[in-house]
């Protein structure tokens, strides 16, 4: 095993356990969001950053590159995530061999391939895999240029610090973390890069002090800089955006601290056993243990503290933390023999084969809320007749009910009776509608009613204007209810 690098094991099992399954479950309404994103044009994609979600922008400019060459199955849609996880997991090893050993940074990219979570967002067309992947490579970086500064490490860990900020802004309450490595200089000593001796890492970069407490504060706060320039105008810009884009968000709550585990983990079971392996970890690592334990103390708090005040705690948004977390364990399972310790990383896989199992039905959060676009698409798809409608209600909720169609039939998707501006014109994720439906539908005979939630009463559930348009010049054919969701066919009376 000596011969094999240390990040290619934990980086193939990742892989493996990502693509097991990748296109099984359907996309839920955030990926949804994504692919409404990625599949517009350039101008579009700026004009949807300059009204919602600019935090994820960059993010939907890469999407929309890839699409243009992959294509948008669903695979193609997660692909991405599963190889950033992937990534994470080798880097992971990579970082747990720079501050341990090699054995440190194999047990700890395992446990973090057998995690739920690992192939929750790794199969998932969000940015969270990517934002794994960087906080690992930009604080594997820092170490390197604390331990032996030159002018392109630091150029390094600036540049890959930035991708991190565009990529997820909460994931630059690392840098707090980062902080703490510089200051405390707790990893200026250790196992170095290609196995060179730390107390000459000084001389083999230069000499004269260059790596100094207080010159390398003053790299780092040198290469800080640039970094809060260049993601400075998209902060800006989302905060703005933020009463809007996260009006679903309650505020944080004290129990929230003991669910997150659980959270992004994907498991209760499972985050109970890595928090628990990572606690010992960090009892027994000492100051080694300074740099991962800020990296998962630090985020985790500041984004508490900051939840407490302003509704933004979502636990999702801290996955990036867990590799962190994984070292943790690592460094508390090498105390023990190989074969114990490979063990406990089998057993924890094995306790959370029934949420991977889940995850691979449903990605709908909360756990278990299914909405089945899929369904409502084969059988508009099958039923559909030339001169056909189709009407959302509602159409501004987050379930994206018109995104969800349309994702699964394409060009096949029936005339939306009462669209008036859709959303990549309107540069938004919801379109607008005819403000005087009946005349909107006129001309429709046939109209495919898609509504959110169970509806034994379609017609009934439909509120305002739109609802007494319907009900005036239309009776219910059938309806098929569907999880999450329901299908009415109506037909024009008389």
């Amino acid at each position: 095993m000596r011969a094999v690098p240390v990040w290619l094991v934990p980086a193939t099992v990742t892989l493996l356990a990502t693509l097991a399954g990748l296109d099984a479950a359907q996309p839920w309404r955030d990926e949804l969001a994504t692919w409404s994103a990625a599949t517009r044009g350039v101008a579009g994609l700026f004009r949807l950053a300059g009204t919602i979600d600019a935090a994820t922008g960059p993010y939907y400019l890469l999407m929309h590159a890839w699409l243009a060459v992959a294509g948008d199955s669903v695979a193609a849609l997660r692909l991405p995530s599963a190889l950033a996880m992937a990534a994470t997991a080798g880097l992971t090893a990579v970082l747990g061999h720079r501050l341990w050993d090699t054995r440190v940074g194999t047990l700890a990219g395992l446990l973090f391939a057998v995690l739920p979570g690992t192939s929750r967002y790794g199969q998932e067309a969000r940015p969270y895999a990517l934002a794994g992947a960087l906080a690992v490579l930009s604080t594997l970086l820092l170490v390197d240029a604390l331990r032996r500064p030159s002018r392109w490490r630091w150029v390094g860990y600036a540049a890959a610090t930035t991708a991190l900020g565009l990529t997820h802004l909460v994931a630059l309450t690392l840098l707090a973390a980062h902080a703490v490595a510089v200051l405390t200089g707790s990893v200026r000593t250790g196992p170095a890069a290609g196995g060179e001796v730390e107390g000459r890492a000084g001389e083999s970069s230069g000499g004269g002090g260059r790596g100094s407490p207080d010159r390398l504060l003053g790299y780092w706060l040198a290469t800080v800089v640039p970094v809060a320039v260049a993601v400075a105008p998209l902060a800006l810009l989302a905060r703005g955006q933020r009463a809007r884009q996260l009006d679903w968000v309650d505020a944080a709550r004290p129990g929230d601290l003991a669910a997150l585990a659980g959270g992004v983990a994907q498991s209760g079971v499972v985050g109970g056993v890595l928090l628990g392996l990572a606690a010992l970890g960090a009892a027994r690592a000492g100051r080694r243990g300074l740099l991962p334990v800020s990296c998962v103390l630090a985020p985790v708090l500041l984004l508490f503290l900051a939840g407490l005040v302003v509704p933004i705690w979502v636990p999702r948004y801290l996955v990036f933390v867990v590799p962190f977390g994984c070292l943790l364990a690592g460094a508390a399972l090498s105390s023990a023999r190989l074969p114990a310790a490979l063990a406990v990383v089998a057993l924890t896989g094995l306790l959370g084969l029934p949420d991977q199992a889940a995850l691979r039905r449903t990605h709908e959060w909360p756990r278990g809320a299914t909405v089945d676009y899929r369904a409502v698409a084969e059988i508009v798809g099958r039923d559909r007749q030339p001169g056909d409608a189709v009407v959302y209600s509602p159409r501004d909720s987050w379930l994206f009910l018109d995104l969800g169609l349309r994702y699964h039939l394409g060009g096949r998707t029936p005339r939306d009776a009462l669209l008036v501006e859709g959303q990549e014109r309107r540069g938004d994720l919801w379109a607008v509608e005819c403000d005087r439906p009946a005349e909107c539908l006129a001309e429709v005979d046939r109209v495919w009613l898609v509504l959110a939630g169970r509806r034994s009463e379609p017609l009934a559930a439909v509120p305002g204007t739109k609802g007494d348009a319907l009900r005036d010049r239309f009776a219910v054919a059938r309806v098929w209810p569907r999880p999450g969701i329901t299908l009415a066919l109506l037909t024009r009376r008389g």
